[in-house]
C-alpha cells in the first residue's frame, strides 16, 4: 500500500513537473475546435454558439498562459502552440507584447501607459462627440462590453495597428503577414473543408469568444491611488475559472505571474487574507455578482480620473 501511495505520488509530481494539465487543456481545446468545425453542419445554431465562442475564448485563455512561460521553457516551441488565429483579428505576437507591457507598467489603467487600458484622457474626452461618448458610457455597461465591446476593441485594435504599420514600425509587416498566411491556412479548413461561410464563423464562433474574453477584462482593473489595489479578484466556480485558467483571480496573477493556472486556486486559498488586504478588498463573489451589479448600469467612467503619470504621448 506504501509502495503504491509513493507511485500515485511520483506520478502526480511529474504530471505538474511537465505541466500536464497545460498541455490536457491544449490538446481539448484544439481537438475540441476542430471538432466542432467539422460537425458544424450536424449540430444547431443555438448548441454551436455557447460551444464556438467558449472554445475560441478558452483559446484565448491557452494564449495567455503560454505567453508567460508555459508549458515549456522554450519560447519558439510555446508560441507554436498558441498561434493558430481561432479569434481571426489578433495576432498573437502582437498580443503576447501588449500584455508583457501591461504587466510591466507601475501606471496600470493609465490610457498613455497601459496597453490595455480601456479609458481616455481628459483631452480625448473633450473631441468626443456626444455619439462617441455616448457609445464608451454604454461600452462600460457589462450589457454593451458584450455586445458592442467586440466591434468596438477591433475596430480600436485595427486602427492603431494600421498607424503603426503605415509609420513602418519594426516588425509589423512581418507579424502581419504571417498573421495573414495562419488566417488564410484556418478559413481554409473552415471555409473550404467544413463549408463553414465566414460571417456564419464570425458571428458563431469568433464574436462570442470575444465577447467571452471580454467578460473577463471587464473589471479586471480600476484606477487607484495605489497600484496594488487597482487589480481585482473575481471568486468565480469552478467551471469559469476552468475557462479563465485562473485568471479571474488577477490580483494574485499580477502579484506572481509566472504561477502556472492550476496552481493560482490553491495558492489563493492559502493567502486569500493578504491578497485582499493588499488590493484594498477588490473582490466579486464570482461572475454573476458581476452581471448583477453592471448588467445596465456602468461600473465608472470612461474618462480617468487622473492623475496621468504615463511616459507615452497621446496620439
Amino acid at each position: 500500500m506504501l509502495d503504491q501511495s509513493l507511485d500515485t505520488a511520483q506520478v502526480r509530481g511529474l504530471w505538474r513537473r511537465i505541466e500536464g494539465p497545460t498541455w490536457l487543456v491544449a490538446t481539448t481545446v484544439h481537438g475540441g475546435w476542430f471538432a466542432l468545425t467539422w460537425f458544424h453542419h450536424a449540430l444547431p445554431w443555438w448548441l454551436i454558439l455557447p460551444l464556438g465562442g467558449w472554445l475560441v475564448a478558452w483559446h484565448g485563455s491557452l494564449q495567455h498562459e503560454v505567453l508567460h512561460g508555459h508549458p515549456t521553457r522554450r519560447r519558439a516551441f510555446n508560441t507554436a502552440l498558441a498561434l493558430a488565429p481561432l479569434l481571426l483579428w489578433l495576432p498573437y505576437p502582437l498580443y503576447r507584447d501588449r500584455h508583457l507591457r501591461h504587466h510591466a507598467t507601475p501606471h496600470l489603467t493609465d490610457p498613455l501607459d497601459d496597453t490595455e487600458s480601456f479609458y481616455v484622457t481628459t483631452a480625448r474626452w473633450r473631441r468626443l462627440g456626444p455619439v462617441r461618448r455616448l457609445i464608451l458610457r454604454v461600452h462600460n455597461t457589462l450589457a454593451g462590453r458584450l455586445l458592442i465591446g467586440p466591434a468596438l476593441t477591433v475596430l480600436l485594435f485595427w486602427r492603431e495597428e494600421g498607424a503603426r504599420l503605415v509609420r513602418r514600425k519594426p516588425g509589423c509587416i512581418g507579424i502581419w503577414a504571417s498573421h495573414a498566411a495562419l488566417t488564410a491556412l484556418l478559413l481554409y479548413w473552415v471555409v473550404g473543408v467544413c463549408g463553414i461561410p465566414l460571417w456564419a464563423y464570425v458571428l458563431l464562433y469568433a464574436y462570442p469568444g470575444t465577447a467571452l474574453i471580454l467578460l473577463r477584462s471587464y473589471y479586471e482593473h480600476r484606477p487607484a491611488a495605489d497600484q496594488a489595489e487597482r487589480t481585482a479578484i473575481v471568486e468565480a466556480g469552478p467551471l469559469m475559472t476552468l475557462l479563465y485558467l485562473g485568471n479571474n483571480l488577477h490580483a494574485l496573477h499580477h502579484q506572481r505571474p509566472g504561477i502556472p493556472w492550476y496552481d493560482l486556486p490553491r495558492t489563493y486559498r492559502a493567502e486569500r487574507e493578504d491578497l485582499l488586504a493588499a488590493n484594498g478588498g477588490f473582490l466579486f463573489a464570482g461572475y454573476g455578482d458581476i452581471v448583477r451589479r453592471f448588467l445596465w448600469r456602468e461600473k465608472d467612467s470612461p474618462l480617468h480620473p487622473g492623475p496621468l503619470t504615463g511616459t507615452h504621448q497621446e496620439g
